[in-house]
């Protein structure tokens, strides 16, 4: 029987991505097999579709880091022919075929029942993005960051996690900071939960090792310069949840803010988290997520369109979430 995927090939240096039909004979191991509905672009999505960096580490590749869908077939106790169940991470769509397909095969404590309150489509409305997302507010709050107490940062604001984690805490009664570059989004942004909105250039240039107190906690999905002025504005006692590299990989920082003010770095991953973590998680975005603004910070494309929509991804063309439908 074949199927529909996203196929990365690279021979002798040459690149491609393409929607191609695959043979599932060829689907790797794993004791679940899995029906797709819908799976989702993320940052490391458009950069492995694009080849813009060394995602994939092995070759061919089926991309996607995620998917939904429901269990056509499973050889585990823990999950059940039937179940509706949502994949994050794992290093699928890296060196395990991945999600932006009809069908997975895969590894069953690499899943988690999708809750109730949230359907297929909005998961991956979600997808790794929103699900960091939460992860970083759960950061924020056990480091003791309460709501009231101070404003959060919120860095790549428009983008998949930055977007989400702006809708979270809004909903959660935070007075969110979000930062972009885009100024024509700032009314999108609040319409999400943002009280104002910081111009991204006076965070992403060399600043002071310490500066001026202003943050009571900052979700940073940039990196590089960006995070470190983050942590150097944060207050006495707060908390920075970093979990991306958009600007780079690089912290060029001091350790003044952690030694003089007591700021804590907490690095954020949901790749290889624990399942016990993830279900919290969606536990949470089933509770705190305001469900109709996730609505409106996503767009649904077919699995045909999705390599373009991961190139205007990677051209920053694109404000929240990307579904992909890979039935059609």
């Amino acid at each position: 029987m074949s199927f529909r995927g996203i196929l990365l090939t690279k021979n002798d240096d040459v690149f491609r991505a393409e929607v191609t039909e695959l043979d599932e004979g060829k689907l790797p191991a794993g004791d679940v097999t899995v029906r797709i509905a819908y799976s989702t672009l993320n940052y490391k999505d458009g950069l492995a579709i694009t080849n813009r960096a060394p995602v994939v580490r092995s070759w061919p590749m089926v991309a996607g880091i995620d998917a939904v869908g429901t269990v056509e077939t499973s050889d585990a106790p823990s999950v059940r022919s039937g179940e509706a169940v949502v994949l994050n991470g794992f290093g699928v769509g890296e060196t395990h075929w991945g999600g932006l397909a009809e069908r997975a095969r895969l590894k069953s404590e690499w899943l988690v029942k999708l809750p109730e309150a949230i359907s297929p489509r909005r998961a991956m409305a979600i997808g790794t993005a929103g699900y960091t997302a939460m992860l970083c507010v759960m950061a924020l709050e056990d480091g003791g960051v309460r709501p009231g107490e101070g404003e959060i940062l919120v860095t790549g604001a428009t983008g998949g996690v930055g977007s989400v984690a702006v809708t979270l805490l809004g909903k959660l009664g935070y007075d969110v900071a979000a930062s972009t570059g885009k100024a024509s989004e700032g009314d999108w942004l609040k319409r999400l939960g943002a009280r104002s909105i910081v111009d991204r250039a006076t965070l992403s240039a060399a600043g002071k090792p310490l500066q001026k107190e202003r943050w009571a906690g900052v979700v940073d999905s940039v990196g590089s310069h960006t995070l470190a002025n983050a942590c150097a504005q944060t207050r006495y006692g707060g908390v920075v949840a970093a979990c991306g590299l958009a600007q780079g990989m690089d912290f060029p920082a001091t350790v003044a803010p952690f030694i003089l003010r007591g700021v804590r770095l907490q690095g954020v991953d949901s790749v290889m988290a624990p399942r016990a973590l993830r279900e919290r998680a969606w536990s949470r975005l089933a509770a705190d997520l305001d469900l109709e603004k996730l609505d409106a910070l996503s767009r649904e494309v077919s699995l045909g369109d999705a390599i373009g929509a991961a190139a205007e991804l990677m051209a920053g063309r694109v404000r929240g979430r990307i579904v992909v439908d890979v039935n059609r």
